[in-house]
């Protein structure tokens, strides 16, 4: 959906920006009042496709498949269900490696976005589509984020609302684990400043994989991991007579994965935007802004969710007005939400009612 052709996007860094395009998919039909739709927002490295096989430029099924469809939790018999790619992203929306007006990549030229920025552009996708009010919000990880940002700044459009594994401004750890994803990126010789779609088209490739393995070691829980792996060598051959060690070539296999589908410059104006993070920023603090959600609310933490651990759900539970809370049994880590998806069909029916 091609957006703020005429009017560019007012950005909250005070610059403007536009036109800005945002890839998203659906399921379902709109009703004629345009009242029962249902907004998915992916988490940091998801995008649009959040159900249905492998399809080109999407080597994976949808990352919550088993979830959206008819007779599904999510079910699309009943709902118009709408996927948007966040805005900076690199699956089809506007993000740092489109064409700019000179026909080049934005590059370094690319704006730095904030959660806010990312919502405003799906709002302009929603009254694009005629919807009125979403029926439900629901997000995880960065999309609760976004999810929460609906709610606060603009409660008229957003009747229900769902939190998975979220908070409500990105925490000390939250920003050092970023500071070093980041960096690892930029210490790449073939970063370039961020403008190395000529000069090495392959982009930093090292550097965005160790960004991947430092991250995947914050969304997984040290059971599992423990579990899967301990200190298994891979291949029956002992690390100290050279071989690997099980858990290495996991965040290998993850490494690779991403940096097969993933822009660098995307990965960092994403990860920038969730640093600054603070619903409460210049609305009076957190428990003043979070006052203002009239949605029924439902939050959702992951028992071992060490990215966002329960104590920032239950945080934004308690001072919402219309918040109920539940805790989801995972030995997952922070990625429980995309795995435990049995776990989440009961939660997600209540909060759909």
């Amino acid at each position: 959906m091609d957006l703020f052709r005429a009017s560019p996007l007012r950005l909250e860094n005070g610059t403007s920006f536009g036109p800005i395009t945002l890839a998203y998919e659906s399921w379902g039909k709109l009703d004629p009042r345009g009242a029962n739709g249902v907004l998915l927002l992916h988490g940091f490295s998801g995008d649009s496709h959040a159900a249905g096989s492998a399809a080109p430029g999407h080597p994976s099924p949808g990352w919550w498949d088993g979830l959206i469809g008819p007779g599904r939790a999510i079910d699309t018999d009943r709902f118009f269900v709408v996927a948007p790619n966040a805005f900076g992203g690199c699956q089809g929306s506007t993000g740092p490696a489109s064409a700019a007006a000179d026909g080049q990549p934005y590059g370094s030229r690319f704006p730095n976005l904030t959660i806010r920025d990312l919502v405003a552009a799906e709002r302009a996708l929603a009254e694009s589509l005629g919807i009125g009010c979403w029926h439900a919000v629901i997000g995880g990880s960065m999309g609760a984020m976004r999810a929460l940002e609906w709610a606060i700044g603009t409660p008229d459009l957003v009747e229900r609302l769902v939190l998975i594994a979220g908070s409500g401004y990105a925490s000390a750890e939250v920003l050092g684990l970023h500071s070093t994803q980041t960096e690892a990126i930029r210490l790449d010789h073939d970063f370039h400043g961020g403008n190395y779609y000529q000069i090495a088209p392959a982009g930093p490739r090292r550097g965005l994989a160790l960004a991947r393995a430092i991250a995947q070691l914050s969304y997984g829980g040290e059971q599992e991991l423990t579990r899967r792996f301990h200190r298994r060598p891979l291949g029956g051959q002992e690390p100290p007579n050279g071989g690997t060690y099980a858990v290495e070539a996991y965040l290998q296999d993850q490494s690779r994965e991403l940096v097969e589908r993933f822009d660098a410059n995307s990965y960092l104006v994403l990860t920038r935007a969730m640093d600054h993070h603070d619903v409460g920023r210049g609305r009076g603090g957190l428990a003043c802004t979070l006052a203002r959600v009239t949605a029924r609310t439902q939050v959702v933490s992951v028992s071992s969710d060490k990215l966002f651990p329960p104590r920032l759900q239950r945080e934004l539970a308690l001072a919402i007005p219309q918040a109920t809370y539940e805790l989801l049994d995972s030995d997952q880590g922070h990625d429980g939400f995309l795995v435990e998806l049995d776990r989440l069909v009961p939660m997600l029916g209540r909060a759909l009612e």
